[in-house]
């Protein structure tokens, strides 16, 4: 009965981390600098932007919802807060503030858009975000006149370089996003709300709870963090570019699936979508280390997305063995 028992806490929550293991060991070994500090620091500055982005789309997918639009409202916020921020009148620690506050409001809004209009006209999301897609994009580039912005104040720049105890401090931004996320699914009423929607929504509907609120509520806070996200690109890159974050959604999903989220709903949680992300930044660093280009890199993205579906399901038939 213990074996049966250890076993069943090992499917669910510890392969993908043992996955993440076993994958850095084998990197370690075959690619080149891969185990330096500095490659290290490396990684987790390039998963933390779409570790944000995949947190808010875990909210979405528990609901057995999909947001499609999340690298195009990740445009829009970028220009809105590059604007903001390099607006001469302003001084520059208002600027800072009112362009952290634009981005995440401008994601909101859209995220808003997007669940608004899913719900109250029974418009499956994929629809609605795939439409969200386009305005965000078009938006980005109309309010911007196609143009990339620069001119961002120095205090804003260095920050994005800082680093607490070795670490960078973008990574422990989206870290700490990942442990607020995980508290409001495990801890409030609202996220085991949000696992109840995604299991059975009408069950839920006839006990008496407004669904579509909740729906709502979290393809807001999907827009929200993808505001966020947008704010770490600029710390990162120094830059607002309205064609930013083309195939982010892909690696966003990637996470979440990977992670062990169902696609179904009702099913995940935010430390496997972090593990989910982490999985697909060690495999584009380790391959790009290995000489592998762009191209290739997204054919084993794509494989992986598709093996970590079908790994799931034979996962959920193993647990229910040894439950």
């Amino acid at each position: 009965m213990r074996a049966r028992r250890w076993m069943y806490l090992l499917l669910r929550e510890a392969g993908i981390g043992v996955a993440l293991v076993l994958i850095c060991a084998i990197f370690a070994v075959i690619a080149p600098r891969f185990a330096s500090y500095a490659n290290f620091t490396n990684i987790l500055t390039q998963i933390s932007i779409n570790t944000v982005i995949s947190v808010g789309m875990t909210f979405v997918i528990l609901l057995g919802g999909i947001d499609l639009s999340v690298g195009s409202v990740l445009a829009l916020s970028t220009i809105v807060a590059g604007m903001t921020i390099s607006h001469k009148a302003l001084p520059v620690g208002a600027a800072i503030s009112l362009a952290v506050a634009a981005s995440v409001i401008v994601g909101a809004l859209c995220g808003l858009f997007n669940g608004y209009v899913s719900t109250r006209w029974k418009i499956h999301s994929f629809v609605v975000t795939l439409g969200m897609l386009n305005i965000a994009r078009g938006a980005a580039l109309q309010i911007s006149d196609s143009r990339t912005i620069f001119s961002f104040p120095g205090v804003f720049n260095r920050f994005g370089t800082e680093t607490i105890f070795g670490i960078p401090i973008i990574f422990i931004m989206a870290l700490a996003l990942v442990i607020l996320g995980s508290f409001v699914l495990g801890k409030t009423v609202f996220g085991r709300m949000l696992y109840a929607i995604g299991n059975n929504e009408e069950a839920v509907r006839l006990s008496g709870h407004n669904t579509s609120g909740y729906k709502i509520a979290a393809f807001t806070l999907c827009g929200a963090s993808v505001g966020v996200a947008g704010i770490m690109y600029m710390l990162r890159l120094n830059m607002a570019s309205p064609i930013l974050g083309v195939g982010f959604e892909l690696n966003a999903i990637a996470a979440v699936v990977i992670g062990g989220t169902s696609m179904m709903g009702g099913k995940g949680s935010l430390i496997g979508t972090f593990l989910g992300a982490s999985i697909i930044g060690v495999l584009n660093n380790g391959l790009l280390l290995l000489g592998m280009g762009d191209f290739a890199r997204q054919i084993v993205t794509g494989l992986i997305i598709v093996a970590a579906v079908v790994i799931d399901t034979y996962r959920a038939k193993l647990l229910v063995r040894f439950q």
